[in-house]
């Protein structure tokens, strides 16, 4: 307003000086070069030195020694650049007092854009100042303070930009107050900070050494006495040992509904045949070490019932035993069910989840059907066999386990190898200690024992009172291949007990078709030789033509359209030699 008045009205530099000697404000004029033509009144009487005191650089006595070459150097930036300026640096009262003030520089201009004067104001704000200073002092305390809380603490602007971190974060982040960085938040931080009122979140932060651990972080905004939100007060409580053992126990329940469910098959190792004593014994062996365990065999023989034998019979019997079928979950899955995902670690995964690996810790892991693990889970999973440690899915945080590994499979792993589609050394790590379940058509002598507890069992399940089973009836199951083995038994009994409607027990004859060794083909009925023959002639065509490859796309079980392992166990039965097909 007054450069404006004073650039649109022709006045005289004596009606100058009496309009500048009115302002309320202390002022100056200077000329284009910046040197002082003449200071108000105000000047005057606020520093007390005359106009005789003040000419040439008299003035400069009034400012502070400190800040003189502050205020030199922006007169000289004035003539270089043109443009308004502003400092702050403190000015002399009469009475010896040095107070704050801003120091505010604008270019008068004529008609042609060149400069004719200089015109600089001074404002008092030593109590602005002061105030400034008390808010350090306060800050300063309040950091001496909240350094001395053992909890994380962080205050942050009304935005949530952080702009204090207490000692507790920086020890335990490492970061020092220059190179803070820490992690913005998601949604839920931003839609909490929106609504200016207090919430929670819980969120990963880095530890100086790299571990992720969790927090809950606790928001508290601080407002003014106008009510304006100026501060948030955020502080973390380390959960993360509260996190794992959530997680842990989420995965033991899991793995407990499973075994609810599981346990309709059989509880206890039923029998007292020689095979069974064998690997019976084999297991008490095993048991109390820490060895890795192969437990081989056809399906249905039992083999997860050895693997809780042995986790029962060692020193892990008080911790998880965990299950995995490896068939059962999609191979693009795999790796996140053994080792756990990060959140967003890919679509779906909304939270971060341990693995089994992680929930078996100090205990025992089986992996049933290994051998249908896909490459990429075979390369890590023999990575956690050698090192004890893995990345969860989506994280670079290695962590380390202390595991005990079963593994069964019934498929020939060695077959498999020369295949290409199991990892040698994976095998060889798996294979410490093979333990071979036999087959119910090579226990011939616990049938008779294992149809007598399976009848009573089924028989008290539905409400029955069955006392009787007729030989016939066990000679009938004795004749019987048992291709499903115990489990097979198992479907059988329990059907014909639903149908039981006296005391005694007995099957439909045509539920069981005795199957006759494939080196006796000569004493079936012609029909029955020529479709076996037939059925050899098949499969070794196809056996050829994949040159002895029985899995994969291009192998003999998809050009055939049936399974690998229905392929496998015709293979078995006819007696074919499947190598020989193999590609020299």
């Amino acid at each position: 307003m007054l450069l404006r008045e004073i650039a649109e009205t022709k006045i005289s530099a004596a009606h100058l000086r009496k309009i500048l000697d009115t302002i309320p404000t202390l002022a100056s004029c200077n000329l284009p070069d910046g040197s002082n033509e003449f200071l108000n009144q105000r000047w005057h009487d606020y520093t007390g030195l005359s106009p005789q005191e003040a000419r040439g650089r008299g003035w400069r006595v009034a400012v502070h020694p400190e800040d003189l070459q502050k205020v030199l150097d922006t007169f000289r930036a004035l003539r270089t650049s043109g443009e308004p300026r502003e400092i702050e640096h403190r000015l002399r009262r009469h009475d010896g007092e040095y107070r704050w003030f801003l120091f505010r520089v604008e270019p008068l201009r004529d008609e042609l854009g060149n400069i004719v004067r200089w015109y600089a104001t001074n404002t008092d704000i030593e109590n602005l100042k002061r105030t400034e200073e008390k808010l350090r002092q306060d800050e300063r305390e309040l950091r001496r303070v909240t350094d001395a809380i053992p909890l994380t603490i962080v205050i942050q602007r009304p935005d949530g930009t952080p702009i204090y971190a207490n000692q507790a974060v920086l020890d335990y982040s490492g970061f020092t107050m220059e190179d803070e960085d820490l992690e913005r938040l998601r949604e839920e931080r931003q839609a909490g900070l929106s609504r200016g009122l207090p919430f929670e979140i819980e969120q990963r932060a880095r530890r100086k050494d790299g571990q992720y651990r969790w927090f809950l972080v606790r928001y508290h905004p601080f407002r003014d006495e106008h009510g304006r939100l100026v501060r948030w007060y955020a502080t973390g409580t380390d959960i993360d040992d509260r996190k794992r053992t959530e997680d842990r126990v989420r995965n033991e329940n899991i793995a407990l509904r499973e075994d609810i469910v599981r346990s309709s098959m059989f509880e206890e190792i039923v029998g007292s045949s020689a095979p069974l004593r064998r690997v019976l014994a084999q297991v008490e062996k095993v048991a109390p070490t820490v060895s890795t365990v192969l437990i081989l065999g056809e399906t249905g023989t039992g083999k997860e019932l050895i693997a809780r034998a042995i986790h029962s019979r060692s020193k892990r019997s008080g911790r998880a035993f965990i299950r995995v079928n490896c068939a059962a979950i999609p191979p693009p899955l795999v790796a996140s069910e053994l080792f756990g995902h990060e959140r967003g670690a890919f679509t779906g995964a909304l939270q971060r989840r341990l693995g089994r690996f992680e929930s078996a810790d100090g205990g025992t892991l089986f992996l049933d059907e290994v051998g249908e693990l896909p490459p990429e889970a075979q390369v890590a999973l023999l990575r956690v066999l050698q090192d004890r440690e893995f990345e969860r899915v989506g994280g670079s945080q290695t962590i380390s386990v202390d595991v005990r590994v079963l593994a069964a499979t019934n498929r020939d792993l060695g077959i498999a190898v020369a295949e290409g589609t199991f990892r040698e050394d994976l095998f060889y790590r798996l294979n410490v200690f093979p333990l071979r379940m036999p087959a119910l058509r090579e226990r011939g002598d616990d049938i008779p024992i294992l149809v007598k507890y399976l009848v009573n069992r089924y028989a008290e399940g539905a409400g029955k009172s069955i006392r009787h089973i007729t030989k016939p009836t066990l000679d009938l199951f004795r004749a019987y291949d048992w291709p499903g083995n115990v489990r097979e038994l198992q479907n059988v009994i329990e059907r014909a007990v639903i149908l039981c409607d006296d005391e005694t027990f007995a099957v439909d004859d045509t539920w069981l078709t005795p199957v006759v060794a494939p080196h006796s083909v000569a004493t079936r009925s012609p029909l029955v030789a020529n479709l076996v023959e037939h059925e050899r002639e098949v499969i070794e065509h196809a056996l050829r033509e994949a040159e002895g490859v029985i899995g994969g796309h291009a192998g003999a079980a998809a050009k055939l359209g049936i399974p690998r392992q229905t392929l496998e166990s015709k293979i078995k039965k006819l007696g074919i030699k499947r190598h020989r097909f193999k590609a020299s």
